[in-house]
């Protein structure tokens, strides 16, 4: 028999969602105008036609994570084949390949020096790798192994060579110290699984999604958000930094992808594809900020002009 419901918890949870509501309403209040109506009179995006550039084929498994370093070219890949893949994206050619000792990937990232990868997932673990330091069999030496959370991990991002931060499904962010192993901080950050991190252009911030339905801003440097955002109703399965920095898009399961303002703390347009069949799982700005990316479980990328909050097509 299903668990009966905790009066007090339920009343709790209406209380909160009555808090969401009035939050939302105060913020309509300052609203002056969406970012389509404000746009009017900005020409539209020439429409955007995908094409594949290089195939890269390698993995025997799904690929659950992709990331790239700092230097625009060559990226990770994290496979339920229990493989890490550095590819160099120019040519398509394998850099190195990291075999590993859990195949239940769910993030990977790459430092932006391009000298560290990290992974982690089902396995409750970060663990990173130095490209530039190899053991005897010619494989990426292990550097450290990050432990202590009780969920998965989630998401991982470097904020430089000697510190990152990780996401988990125990509703916590940890920083953590690379050259000793030893967490900086850790803090709950949702009242759900965080399921993926974002970084400011500058380094200095970063952006969080949950399966709270909600959104949060962070300070590198401390433990209580800036700002909540709200809107989605359901999972914010990815967030993106907006390339000024001043604003964030993101993907969800309620079938939207959104763009929030971070100096007008709210949102500021919803993106929906002609026929809403399904979830995003995922989302990405061009270099401009113009084009936003989302991908989606009916196996189609779709695009949209962020500013005329046009859909751009899909592929």
């Amino acid at each position: 028999m299903p668990p009966k419901s905790d009066p007090e918890l339920t009343a709790l949870r209406k209380e909160l969602e009555e808090l969401y509501k009035n939050l939302q309403e105060e913020q309509k209040k300052y609203q002056d105008g969406t970012l389509q109506e404000l746009c009017e009179s900005v020409g539209p995006a020439p429409k955007v036609r995908l094409t594949t550039r290089k195939l890269m084929k390698g993995h025997l498994n799904k690929v659950n994570s992709v990331h790239y370093s700092g230097d625009s070219r060559h990226c990770v890949t994290g496979s339920l084949d229990g493989k890490l893949i550095i590819w160099d994206t120019y040519t398509g050619n394998k850099m190195q390949i990291i075999p590993l000792r859990s195949a239940w990937v769910m993030s990977v990232a790459y430092s932006n020096s391009g000298n560290l990868v990290a992974c982690g997932g089902m396995d409750n673990m970060c663990t990173v790798y130095d490209l530039n330091n190899k053991d005897a069999n010619g494989v990426a030496k292990m550097v450290r192994e990050l432990a202590g959370y009780d969920g998965f991990l989630s998401s991982c991002r470097f904020l430089n060579d000697k510190t990152i931060i990780t996401g988990s499904g125990d509703m916590k962010i940890c920083k953590w110290d690379l050259e000793t192993g030893r967490k900086i901080s850790d803090f709950i950050a949702h009242n759900g699984d965080v399921v993926s991190i974002s970084l400011s252009p500058d380094g200095n911030s970063f952006i969080t999604g949950s399966v709270d339905k909600t959104c949060r801003l962070w300070d590198v440097r401390e433990e209580k958000p800036k700002q909540t955002f709200f809107g989605h109703d359901a999972d914010v399965n990815s967030v993106c930094f907006h390339p000024s920095g001043y604003a964030f898009a993101t993907g969800s399961e309620d079938k939207s992808a959104r763009m929030f303002d971070i100096r007008s703390d709210q949102q500021i347009a919803v993106y929906k594809p002609p026929s809403q069949n399904s979830g995003f799982t995922s989302c990405g700005l061009s270099l401009s900020g113009r084009i936003l990316f989302c991908g989606s479980d009916d196996n189609n990328i779709h695009m949209w002009d962020s500013l005329k909050n046009q859909h751009n097509g899909k592929n």
